[in-house]
């Protein structure tokens, strides 16, 4: 009986994965001619729509966060009360300054420069994924025990080199379009129209300050960049390997909101860097929003950070919501 079981067992079809080709779904996938590219090129076209829907849906935030970066201040402080009731004047927020470009502009006002903006957020995608493809990182295993230290440590150094490439080079990329939306959004200020297109801004760059006029600005946003990354991913790993124990039940729960914590911390670290990139990028450019009274015609950035040190203004633009008014304004009478 038993040997009549084993042929019907012989004879028995073979399940689908037994007849599948070498390599399992990998060898169905190269079998199908553009497979693979197919779902990484539909995978990478999301990524886009989705970058580009973010972007147009967080632009009036840049937009008054820029203005105010710049030091424009079209309306007056109100008075307010801290968490110790103590009088004190209030800058306008995000809400008051939006509806106030909404009566001067209209609606859309609160979407001028998106254009080149979008196009800077495509082509940064785009060339992160290129990147990536052309430079591949090999997977390895995670180690968070702190035996393996040096292992894992070393693994945080290599992501962390792969991470900062890719960045950078998606930066260089699409900085100069980053410059252009920068100078259509701060035309607000002087109500000019000297940059109205992208391509006519192209031009006009190019004629006026040369190819170097597309990279203004460009090394402050690398160094910050790169110290956030390398600060973010080294905190996060430290905190997870020695401050984390992995006896504890929620543990893999910690870790994964470790380097989002830490990325809210560093990035406020490195705000200066994003604030003097964004004024480099306006200075001195023929808009009124980068010449005085509102800056002076900065040599490089590093002038540009010492007036904004010696001002107390590294963290302008900051914060959105609540504005104290500097000293300055303590000209404005409190009842």
């Amino acid at each position: 009986m038993r040997s009549g079981g084993g042929a019907m067992a012989a004879e028995a079809p073979l399940p689908p994965a037994a007849r599948a080709p070498p390599g399992g779904a990998a060898g169905r996938e190269a079998a199908a001619p553009g497979g693979g590219a197919a779902r990484a090129e539909g995978t990478e076209g999301l990524f886009v729509v989705l970058g580009a829907g973010l972007t147009a849906a967080s632009h009036p935030l840049l937009y008054v966060k820029l203005l105010i970066q710049v030091g424009h201040e079209p309306l007056p402080p109100t008075v307010g009360r801290n968490v110790l009731g103590r009088q004190v004047l209030y800058l306008p927020g995000f809400f008051t300054y939006a509806r106030h470009i909404v009566e001067v502009d209209g609606k859309r006002g609160l979407f001028r420069g998106l254009t080149p903006r979008l196009i800077s957020s495509t082509l940064s995608t785009i060339t992160r994924g290129s990147v990536k493809k052309a430079f591949p990182l090999e997977d390895m295993e995670h180690v968070s025990n702190k035996d393996d230290v040096k292992t894992s440590l070393r693994k945080v150094v290599k992501e962390t080199s792969h991470e900062m490439m890719m960045q950078c080079v998606s930066r260089l990329v699409s900085h100069p379009l980053h410059v252009i939306s920068m100078r259509c959004m701060v035309q607000f200020v002087g109500r000019e129209v000297k940059y109205s297109g992208v391509f006519s801004a192209i031009g006009r760059i190019f004629k006026e300050e040369g190819i170097l006029g597309f990279f203004v600005g460009l090394v402050p946003h690398v160094l910050g960049d790169v110290i956030f990354l390398w600060c973010c991913n080294l905190l996060a790993h430290f905190i997870n390997t020695y401050a984390v124990d992995d006896n504890f039940s929620q543990a893999s729960v910690i870790r994964s909101y470790t380097k989002f914590v830490m990325g809210i911390a560093v990035s406020m670290l490195t705000y200066p860097f994003l604030l003097v990139g964004d004024l480099m990028a306006v200075n001195n450019c023929g808009l009124r929003a980068g010449l005085p009274p509102y800056a002076p015609a900065f040599a490089s950035w590093i002038h540009c950070w010492r007036y904004l040190s010696a001002q107390g203004q590294l963290f302008r633009g900051s914060s959105l919501l609540f504005r104290r008014a500097p000293v300055p304004a303590a000209c404005f009478p409190i009842d």
